[in-house]
């Protein structure tokens, strides 16, 4: 039977998603992503290295059977996948964030607002709540960089530690929610591989319980 394919993020998430399946018991060998390959494989499974963005492309379509993916580009891409498990890795906040004076403009209430993103879905829906008009610019690089040159007065982004925000004289304005990585499973697969996919949820699931 073919293995069991995962898609997994580049980074520091791949190792701790390595790290649960090792100590879970599903892996018994030690994967290392610092090679060029971006197929890497074990004896029972398949391993696709990939941006963290793309994880949910890979897994919806069949590509993959199983990924690991945060909240954040779940929110965005919303993909028909099942997140069976929180692996209460990868936390992560995501927020408005902007200049310190730029503070008491935005809770007086504006009617519009500017920000730039690499979340425009997450952005839209959030100040569309609040009943605000808002102006989004979408950007792949370092959205910090937006209110320092007056593209947009506000970011929304995934925060950690908040340094790149302090190093750019940037503070959090309000939080939005938080972000943790999740597995997230092929509905086919689920159906069609469950003797297979239902032991390793299951150990995983035993794992972040003890």
């Amino acid at each position: 039977m073919k293995k069991i394919t995962f898609a997994l993020p580049k980074g520091r998430l791949f190792s701790q998603s390595i790290e649960i399946f090792q100590k879970s018991g599903i892996l018994n060998e030690n994967i290392d992503q610092n090679t060029r390959k971006l197929i890497l494989e074990s004896k029972d499974f398949k391993f696709l290295v990939v941006r963290s963005k793309d994880v949910p492309v890979y897994v919806e379509s069949g590509i993959a059977d199983i990924g690991v993916a945060g909240d954040d580009v779940l929110l965005e891409s919303n993909p028909d996948v099942y997140k069976p498990v929180d692996l209460k890795v990868g936390y992560c906040n995501i927020v408005v964030a902007g200049k310190p004076e730029d503070k008491e403009f935005y809770f007086s209430n504006p009617s519009n607002i500017s920000v730039a993103t690499k979340y425009p879905k997450i952005t839209q829906e959030y100040f569309s709540q609040k009943g605000i008009n808002v102006k989004i610019y979408e950007l792949y690089g370092s959205v910090e960089l937006a209110p320092l040159v007056g593209l947009a007065r506000f970011i929304v982004d995934i925060v950690e530690t908040g340094t790149t925000l302090r190093e750019n004289g940037l503070v959090v304005i309000e939080p939005i929610r938080p972000s943790t990585a999740k597995l997230i499973v092929n509905r086919i697969s689920y159906k069609l591989k469950s003797e297979k996919i239902f032991p390793i949820i299951e150990k995983i699931e035993e794992y972040l319980r003890n």
